[in-house]
């Protein structure tokens, strides 16, 4: 019982964690895209489709990938180039996602999709109670990983770490010192796209294999609390992933096992969960000043 509840809650944070990974790259160079539930519901549909066509579960995450970016690229031409409001294009660019992703995926819907297949390491996974949890996930889920741990290392033990950080800090001492505010912030932002993109090829390849309009049912907006409760710091979102995934997991369990509680209250329980911790985190100040991009969400204009 308990191995499989720790299962579950891994395929759960997975998405969860790739997208507020992406997410956290771009806001650390003060772009604010709040479009990543449209990034990973197009992510989601062009994962299932490609998988389905070609009979490859690996391209269809690879799809989901592109899809992704492709669709931050609109995000990043609309508010780097243009120089509209951030906070409004990333709202539009989730409607827009919704949206384009129920046109496409309409023919989908009711098909029968492809998993992507679990690794299997003989003489390891088949390990009574840890074989399963540490040797046996997806791809995808050690991808997060090592995800994490590469972000890591390149925001705070790299050059190109610190003019990123640099650009979402003081964009305009940076833009003195001879970088490219918009060029880094293009490369994050489809950086955030690309990793949303493949957050929703999970869902549809790996988590469920199928496709229903509107899949990501919110996880786009969890992924962005995420990164306000890890206070823009890596490690602290894959812990908030996990927590989150087994939030989520724990409604699941608590309906099977016929808890006397209503399922509408269960189903909740993610998003009031998002919401406790955001007026928690709210309240300590020093620490989200401290870690806060000064300029997150501030449009950028050079004047020469």
């Amino acid at each position: 019982m308990l191995e499989a509840i720790i299962l579950t809650v891994i395929t759960a944070a997975t998405p969860l964690l790739l997208a507020a990974t992406g997410e956290l790259v771009a806001e650390r160079s003060g772009v604010l895209n709040l479009g990543v539930e449209g990034m990973m519901v197009m992510g989601a549909v062009a994962g299932f489709a490609g998988a389905i066509t070609t009979g490859s579960p690996l391209f269809g995450i690879l799809l989901g990938l592109v899809a992704g970016l492709a669709t931050s690229l609109v995000f990043a031409f609309v508010t780097l180039t243009l120089v509209a409001n951030q906070v409004a294009s990333g709202l539009a660019l989730t409607l827009f996602g919704l949206g384009l992703s129920g046109l496409i995926g309409e023919s989908y819907v009711g098909q029968p999709g492809l998993k992507l297949p679990s690794l299997s390491i003989p003489g390891l996974t088949d390990l009574p109670f840890v074989g399963r949890i540490l040797f046996g996930q997806d791809l995808l889920v050690y991808v997060s990983f090592a995800l994490v741990a590469a972000v890591t290392w390149f925001l705070f033990r790299t050059r190109g770490g610190l003019v990123l950080r640099a650009v979402g800090d003081n964009h305009a001492s940076a833009h003195a010192l001879g970088y490219s505010v918009v060029k880094v912030r293009y490369l994050a932002v489809m950086f955030g796209g690309a990793c949303a993109g493949l957050g929703g090829a999970y869902l549809s390849v790996a988590y469920t294999p199928l496709w229903v309009e509107n899949m990501t049912a919110g996880r786009g907006w969890v992924a962005l609390a995420l990164v306000v409760f890890a206070s823009w710091l890596p490690w602290r979102a894959a812990v908030g992933a996990y927590l989150f995934g087994a939030v989520t997991v724990l409604q699941f369990h608590a309906q099977a096992l016929g808890i006397g509680v209503p399922s509408q209250f269960l189903a909740m329980l993610p998003y009031l969960a998002t919401i406790v911790v955001l007026v928690a985190i709210s309240g300590n100040r020093r620490t989200t000043r401290f870690n806060t991009p000064a300029c997150l969400g501030v449009p950028f204009v050079p004047d020469r």
